[in-house]
């Protein structure tokens, strides 16, 4: 399921990112001029083909946001982060069985001095 969110949410970006490349700034050039040659200026019009770019770019945009937040609650192997992950190093050590406590020897305090 979360691979499935994933593979929609970055074809919605990347339509996002289509759709606002298509939409023409205010200088009046842009990407825009050059679907002219498909006809799409005619039957749209060109108002009504910015319209229609303002509203997909918003909606798309919502779509992504909610397809991110979405995501991140169907993220795999949630119920095992509650148990803290054995290293690397506690398992590649054997455990050695503890000598029980005895008297240790006593070391001196000074080291000894030579002798004359």
């Amino acid at each position: 399921m979360h691979v499935f969110i994933v593979v929609v949410g970055l074809l919605a970006s990347i339509l996002l990112v289509g759709v606002v490349l298509l939409q023409s700034p205010k200088s009046g050039s842009g990407l825009t001029g050059g679907i002219a040659s498909l006809g799409t200026v005619q039957t749209l019009g060109v108002r009504r083909t910015g319209d229609f770019l303002s509203k997909t770019t918003g909606i798309l945009a919502a779509v992504v946001m909610v397809l991110c937040f979405i995501a991140q609650f169907t993220l795999p192997g949630k119920e095992s982060s509650r148990v803290a992950p054995e290293s690397i190093i506690q398992r590649s050590i054997p455990v050695k069985p503890v000598a029980p406590a005895g008297p240790s020897p006593v070391a001196p305090l000074l080291p000894a001095l030579p002798a004359k």
